[in-house]
């Protein structure tokens, strides 16, 4: 059983993902204990001497702000805080993302700003060790004070409260609890607003989608190269001269890939009887690479934030000082995700216009990519599933960012969304991959047609690869479990790209 030692060091995305593949457990390090228990242990004094009104620790919260809360009442006032919080709703968060939540939230607290009692970073640590998974719903943030009602879903187990996923069904938290033999947390000063305050629920969402993206924009330019071959494209528009006289990263990076992808090809460099190419096949440099610098805009962001203390007020007992101020807000994270949001649409809307010139009867393909159009409909309408799928990304890439309402009597008069920005890219990056499926199932359709030719190694071995999933369609079948099925390939597939000299978390 793989250990990961959450301390005060940088998260990256390799070590997220290695803790989720091999299903390792996570501990605080002693540098971390000793960080909690020693803020914990300066507002505890401060609590005692201090005289004055502590925004969140002694008073009421938001608007009610100036609301004195006696000393008696403190516990209290974080259950409560905690239980009126609690105002999800809409579908599930999955549970990945859940787990993600509180891996992210332990990191957060373990940097020794936020005041909380080390048993409640432990139950955390508990819960996600156990796969204790609590009942997280989409919609109810506004993206700041933090993500205050998703979180408070994830913090109500704790107190008992609430409902968890458990050894495959979801139960009580009380009776989870009950039977790990474990009691329900006290919460004591500050520790509600520690757990909720913060920008978990949408750095989760945003590290799972980058770390899926990063894999999917590769694939889709794998299958966008074998699109290219077997619509009989040309390689000049890849050419590195080209791509230096406007060198955007993303976009060289783009170029070198695939014509890497299509080294030994008998089909790209045979004599061509057409000139160009259309757009959707000449401007994947340009269109990939694009979203590729995107992705890594997106994923610096990310990066910083689930190494950032976001809970409010924040407490430096080295300095003396205990600050209510704003890095609850989601602002960065939610133009990052529309960010990201339009990057993987763009993939989406040139893939999906490659299956439709693939279909279209041009250069010796046969109407459909089926030998005998009229009487069979052919991949017709995979091509109707793509636009139907790209259109409604269109419609999800309306920014969040630059909405906002007043909430809690004016006291927080701009929210960035960022909750919402999370959701419909997560549904964005869905419907991304869809996409790029139907793309692979019509361009493997159509390299048959090119035998006994065949395009490069590299290629070759993907679609051998993929046929193992779907098989030539020679007549008219039940499409929709071909369109499955190359979903679950592309998740399955082992993408070792040989050219590769940079990590596989960055484009």
């Amino acid at each position: 059983m793989k250990i990961h030692s959450i301390s005060k060091q940088t998260l990256d995305f390799e070590t997220i993902d290695e803790i989720i593949k091999s299903k390792a457990i996570i501990e605080l390090s002693d540098e971390a204990k000793d960080s909690i228990l020693k803020c914990r242990e300066y507002l505890d004094n401060k609590m005692k001497s201090q005289t004055e009104p502590i925004y969140g620790i002694n008073t009421g919260f938001g608007s009610l702000c100036n609301h004195v809360i006696s000393n008696d009442q403190l516990s209290a006032l974080q259950k409560n805080l905690v239980m009126s919080h609690a105002c999800g709703t809409g579908e599930e968060v999955p549970h990945e993302i859940v787990k993600l939540m509180l891996l992210l939230k332990v990191q957060s607290l373990a940097y020794g700003h936020s005041g909380v009692q080390l048993i409640t970073v432990q139950r955390l640590i508990d819960f996600y060790n156990h796969d204790i998974i609590p009942v997280v719903y989409q919609q109810g943030s506004l993206g700041a004070s933090g993500d205050l009602s998703p979180l408070a879903h994830v913090a109500l187990p704790l107190l008992g409260l609430g409902e968890v996923y458990f050894k495959g069904k979801k139960q009580a938290s009380a009776d989870v609890l009950q039977e790990m033999n474990w009691q329900s947390i006290e919460l004591q000063s500050k520790e509600g607003l520690a757990l909720l305050n913060g920008t978990q629920f949408m750095s989760a969402y945003g590290v799972y989608c980058c770390l899926r993206i990063f894999k999917l924009s590769r694939l889709a330019d794998v299958t966008a190269a074998l699109s290219l071959d077997a619509f009989d494209g040309r390689i000049e528009p890849f050419h590195e001269l080209i791509q230096l006289i406007r060198p955007h990263k993303g976009q060289i990076k783009t170029a070198r890939r695939i014509n890497n992808l299509l080294k030994g090809s008998e089909l790209i460099h045979r004599k061509k009887e057409h000139v160009q190419d259309p757009y959707s096949f000449r401007c994947i440099p340009q269109v990939h690479g694009a979203s590729k610098d995107s992705i890594n805009y997106v994923s610096y962001v990310f990066k910083n934030e689930i190494n950032s203390v976001t809970d409010n007020p924040t407490i430096f007992p080295d300095e003396d000082l205990i600050i209510s101020a704003g890095n609850f807000h989601g602002q960065p994270l939610a133009l990052a995700l529309d960010n990201l949001a339009i990057a993987m649409a763009e993939l989406g809307n040139i893939s999906e216009r490659r299956t439709y010139q693939l279909i279209s009867g041009k250069r010796d393909l046969p109407h459909f990519l089926v030998a005998h159009p009229g009487l069979n409909s052919g991949f017709m309408i995979p091509q109707y599933t793509s636009a139907s799928i790209v259109s409604q990304n269109k419609q999800l890439c309306t920014p969040c960012s630059v909405d906002s309402i007043e909430s809690s009597q004016g006291q927080e008069d701009h929210v960035s969304m960022g909750a919402n920005a999370a959701t419909k890219t997560f549904k964005v990056l869905e419907n991304l991959e869809r996409i790029i499926a139907i793309e692979l199932l019509n361009a493997a359709q159509a390299m048959e047609f090119r035998r006994p030719a065949k395009t490069s190694e590299y290629l070759e071995n993907y679609l051998k690869e993929y046929r193992k999933y779907v098989n030539f369609i020679n007549d008219d079948e039940i499409m929709y479990p071909h369109i499955a099925k190359s979903v679950c390939f592309l998740r399955e597939f082992s993408l070792d790209l040989p050219e590769e000299d940079v990590t596989k978390y960055q484009l």
